[in-house]
């Protein structure tokens, strides 16, 4: 994952009626933190947020943190948290969570197809998607923003379990690899034809 430039800006801890004022002044207030240093008071543009919150594909946003003012600098961070308001939705604070080039993290990414699935398309049966977001670990540098898989040679009767996933190079999967992630199903008539069969079966074996 590239990291996306922002500018912010280190502020004193202020009390609710001047937060009110660093939003009023089109900014959002935030936290840096990370291990080994105490937690920064800052601010940023909440324009500039908002465009990069936009054009990003997934929640999981890498910044190059510039940070301007006493005790600034640049740093390397993940978009952590994002209040909203729970009405309008504008946002109202953001946690930043700083992160080291050579060390991993562990982040949520969402799961998406692409292709028709020869299943779907000439056997009749429907793609169930079962798992829609997963833990993984990696370099910030290797994570992705989303785990696409091809489903377009997945036959009927196909079950594709997290261990199956197919990952970027440097990512680990973070579950038990079992879980199914994606199946499909057979049609409904194969599948009472199947069920028919195997009542036979159990009668002849009766008899």
């Amino acid at each position: 994952m590239e990291a996306v430039a922002l500018k912010a800006q280190t502020r004193q801890v202020l009390g609710r009626n001047q937060v009110k004022k660093v939003r009023a002044n089109g900014r959002i207030p935030g936290v840096l933190y990370g291990k080994g240093s105490d937690p920064a008071v800052i601010d940023i543009s909440e324009k500039e947020f908002e465009h990069l919150v936009h054009h990003s594909v997934s929640e999981n946003v890498l910044v190059d943190l510039s940070v301007e003012g006493e005790g600034g600098g640049q740093h390397l961070a993940m978009v952590q948290e994002v209040s909203h308001h729970p009405l309008t939705g504008k946002m109202l604070h953001v946690d930043f969570h700083k992160v080291s080039a050579d060390e991993e993290v562990t982040a949520i990414v969402p799961i998406e197809t692409f292709g028709e699935a020869v299943g779907v398309k000439t056997s009749g049966g429907t793609l169930e998607h079962v798992l829609f977001r997963t833990k993984v670990r990696a370099l910030p540098k290797n994570l992705p923003a989303i785990i696409s898989i091809d489903v377009t040679d997945f036959e009927a009767g196909k079950i594709l379990h997290l261990g199956e996933v197919p990952l970027p190079e440097g990512v680990k999967v973070l579950g038990a690899p079992e879980i199914p992630v994606l199946t499909i199903t057979q049609p409904r008539v194969k599948a009472a034809e199947a069920t028919e069969g195997e009542e036979d079966d159990k009668k002849k074996k009766k008899k």
